[in-house]
């Protein structure tokens, strides 16, 4: 959870285009990032895989009004709302891009080719038909934020407890990094995002750095049984109130705009 999930960008960058605040090269460029290029099949009216700003001039001239991120886990249908083929593809993703205005979603499949340090990264997003629904359990921007401050803090407490937080090379080492990244001036969300998402989603990928430390760290200082089922089970709501928090800073975009506040 730690990066950035490509629906997040394709969601935030595309509701900066379809509101007019950025230009598709720039939002296209953005949604790219790192990777080679990305391409989306399926689209009504199109025989085969287009570009990606064929696709987002497309999805507007559908009717499409705004985009919005489920990242679902098992048991977790996170920001879904079916039809069961799309569920099941999203879940295998762990994300999915689902239209407003239009029973549209978009679901990533990533090929990649080449050797270690220099693969090459495509993207195919997988157009398909979506029930009209609300999306499964997304909080609102004040739920995520306060979700968040508790899960962080339980969890920090009980990963300290079991020494696997915040010790050793490994977590040095993901911690410099994101501070790096925090110091770059990196954008965290697109423009017209309201400054509460940014600092919920900037919560949620500290969240997300927490996990990522505690996963790669080894087990640290639980050594019995019952620590490693202890701090697994620290985690797992964390997790669980992280991805709910992103999706709800991805959101807030569509959300404020069915609210009449822009």
């Amino acid at each position: 959870m730690l990066s950035e999930p490509r629906s997040g960008r394709l969601a935030a960058w595309g509701n900066a285009l379809l509101a007019g605040l950025v230009s598709p090269d720039d939002a296209v460029l953005a949604i790219v990032g790192e990777d080679a290029v990305h391409r989306v099949e399926g689209l009504p009216g199109e025989v085969g895989p287009v570009g990606l700003t064929l696709a987002l001039g497309r999805l507007r001239a559908l009717g499409v009004t705004g985009l919005r991120v489920a990242l679902p886990a098992p048991g977790h249908p996170l920001g879904l709302s079916g039809p069961p083929d799309f569920n099941a593809r999203a879940l295998d993703a762990e994300e999915a891009v689902v239209c407003h205005g239009v029973a549209l979603g978009l679901v990533p499949e990533v090929y990649e080719a080449g050797p270690d340090g220099d693969v090459h990264v495509e993207v195919v997003w997988h157009c398909l038909a979506v029930r009209e629904a609300p999306p499964a359990d997304v909080p609102s921007l004040g739920e995520a934020e306060r979700e968040l401050a508790e899960a962080l803090r339980d969890a920090t407490e009980m990963l300290s407890r079991l020494d696997v937080a915040g010790s050793g090379p490994v977590a040095e080492a993901a911690v410099e990094a994101y501070r790096a990244r925090a110091e770059r001036g990196r954008e965290v969300l697109a423009p017209g995002y309201p400054p509460r998402a940014v600092r919920v989603l900037e919560l949620a990928q500290r969240v997300g750095l927490l996990i990522s430390v505690a996963q790669e760290n080894g087990h640290g200082g639980a050594v019995s049984a019952s620590e490693i089922a202890a701090r697994a089970e620290a985690l797992r709501p964390v997790e669980r109130t992280g991805r709910r928090a992103q999706v709800a800073a991805y959101n807030a975009f569509v959300e404020e705009r069915e609210r009449g506040v822009r």
